[in-house]
Formats: structure tokens, sequence, C-alpha cells
């Protein structure tokens, strides 16, 4: 039985998506949270915390666009006709937010406010953009034969919407976590607050989306609550609940610093699974699965050669970077 590069490949997409998600999702939480924080202390503390690896964090976005388009050209060029003006306003706002990143520093005072706007602007644009995508994947696209066969707004539905505004409440999360666990009173205080209405809202959008999804897809009903899969996903929701009841006890905790994101990390990773097991085998669904729509043998071969050698080299860096800026965050630090 020979290797199945198209599933290695798939395993390699899903890993930097998901890393993407997790590591970029804190960083623009932080942007999401600024209109919530009015002191300019504050607002430096935060974004001091994440200034040391928000470049890169997008190094796994840019990892997974190259291996789809590599590994899986039909997908790619599936996804990109369907979703032109939603990927490209998430760029737009990733780049703006960016420059603002690096500009709100060299501001002067009267400047300041101006990039601080366009570092919150940027931040929710990139992060409802990326909900849309996830809730355009979720519904599926139409394809006829090997060619994108939709409209170009296809992609402009309420449940596309709606998937938006929960993934910047889940961003929205992650990043008052990782402020609870890299800042000290009051701005701790502050995101701990913060974070229980989010966890409620979160728990809500993602019961909604789960009773939307599996009554508007039959399969995906037949696939969540057919017997014996309930048995063997049931873990899952049930993970959910336990994973929130500890996270609202950790956050009334005041001497628990890090475990209140590392089970929001549990969360978002909960999230992410129930995509994949609702659109699994496809990756482009509801009728193309990953072994359809991949790229010859020898070309992911002679790809995943490069792959082994360069994911190692970017988990290192990115280790590295989070050891050496471990710790608080204190007021009054420069930019790093």
């Amino acid at each position: 039985m020979g290797i199945d590069l198209s599933l290695i490949w798939f395993v390699i997409i899903v890993f930097a998506t998901l890393m993407y998600i997790v590591m970029d999702g804190f960083d623009l939480g932080i942007g999401i949270l600024f209109p919530l924080t009015k002191d300019a202390q504050d607002r430096d503390v935060m974004v001091n915390s994440v200034a040391p690896v928000w470049d890169g964090n997008e190094t796994w976005l840019v990892l997974g666009g190259a291996a789809l388009f590599g590994a899986f050209p039909l997908a790619y060029a599936v996804i990109i006709d369907a979703l032109t003006i939603p990927l490209t306003l998430m760029l737009i706002g990733l780049i703006f937010r960016g420059v603002a990143f690096e500009f709100r520093f060299k501001a002067t005072p009267a400047h300041r406010p101006f990039w601080d706007k366009a570092f919150i602007g940027g931040s929710v644009l990139a992060t409802f953009s990326q909900g849309v995508v996830v809730g355009a994947f979720i519904n599926g696209f139409s394809v006829t034969g090997r060619t994108y066969s939709g409209g170009p707004f296809d992609w402009f539905t309420l449940f596309n919407l709606f998937c938006g505004i929960g993934l910047t409440v889940a961003y929205a999360l992650l990043g008052a976590t990782w402020l609870v666990m890299k800042s000290e009173d009051p701005l701790q205080t502050r995101m701990r607050k913060i974070s229980k209405p989010l966890l409620v809202i979160l728990l809500v959008v993602m019961g909604l989306i789960s009773l939307w999804t599996p009554l508007a897809h039959p399969l995906i009903a037949t696939r969540w609550f057919s017997l014996p899969n309930l048995f063997f996903l049931l873990p899952v929701p049930v993970l959910v609940i336990a994973l929130s009841f500890t996270l609202w006890k950790t956050l009334n905790n005041v001497r628990s610093h890090n475990l209140a994101f590392v089970l929001t990390l549990g969360l978002i990773f909960l999230g992410f699974s129930g995509l994949g097991i609702s659109i699994w085998p496809h990756i482009i669904p509801p009728s193309i699965t990953l072994w359809q729509a991949a790229a010859p043998p020898q070309s992911q071969g002679f790809m995943l050669v490069g792959a082994l050698l360069i994911i190692p080299i970017i988990l290192v860096y990115t280790f590295w970077s989070y050891y050496v800026f471990r710790g608080k965050v204190q007021h009054g630090e420069g930019y790093h």
C-alpha cells in the first residue's frame, strides 16, 4: 500500500490553518478589543503583548495558501474564484492593520488616534472576512465539471455573515484571555470581566450554527446524527460544555493566569474540528473530495520534500520567539 500524499498534504494544510487561527486569532482579537479600552497606556500594553510575534504568526497563512495552490490546484482555483471579494477584503484588512501596527508607535500624539482606528478597522475586517470564508465552506460551492459556476456574490448570505460575526467574537475571546495571561491589573481584571460575556455570546453562536447547519444541509445532519456516528461524535459537544464551564470558573480565579487562554484554545480547536467533521472528505464541499482535487503525485512528492524542511524551521522559530518574549508585559515597556 503506497503513501497517500493527498492525505498528507491535507493534514499539512489543516495544521497550518489551525496554527494560523490559534496564533493570529488572539493577535486580531487585540485589535477587536481596542474600542473597549480607552486608556493609552493599556492600549500600548495590549499591542506590546503581540508586537514580537504578530508578523511571524501570519507565516502560517502563507504556508497554508501555498500548500493549497501546489497540492490541490483545483480547490485553489475554485476557492479563489468563488471567494475573490471576501479574500481580497481579508488581505486589505491584514495589510492596513499591519501598517497601522507599526505607524501608531511612530505617530505624533495628534495622529495616533487615526492609526488606532485603522488598527481596529483592519482587525475587524480581516476577522469578519475569514468568518465569511468559513461559512462559505460549510455552505459549499457550485461547481460544474472542474470550474466554479456560481456568481461573484454567492458568498453573501445570512449564514455566512453570521459566521463572520461568530469568528469575530471567538477572536475577541482569544485576545481577552491572552491579555489575562500577559497583562497585570487593572487591565487583566478588565479582560477577565470582558471574557465572560464574550464566552456566553460565543456559546450562543456555536449553538445556533450547530443547529442551522444540519437543518440546511441534510448530508451534514446525517453525518452528525445517524447511528453509530452520534455516539462517536458526541464527545465534541460534551467537551465544549465542559471546557466552557471550566473556563468560566477559571476567569473567577484571580490566581489563575494561563489556563483561561489554554481553555479558549481548546474551544477554538473543537469548533474547527466540528467544521472538519461536517465537510470531510470534501475539500470543495459538497462534491469534490481531496483526492479529486489533488495535483499529480510527482508534484506533491516534490513539494513534500521542501515542506518537511521548512515546517520544522517555522516551528522552532515560533517556539523560540514565544519563549524569549514570555512573561508579563509591563506598562512603559518600549515597542519590541
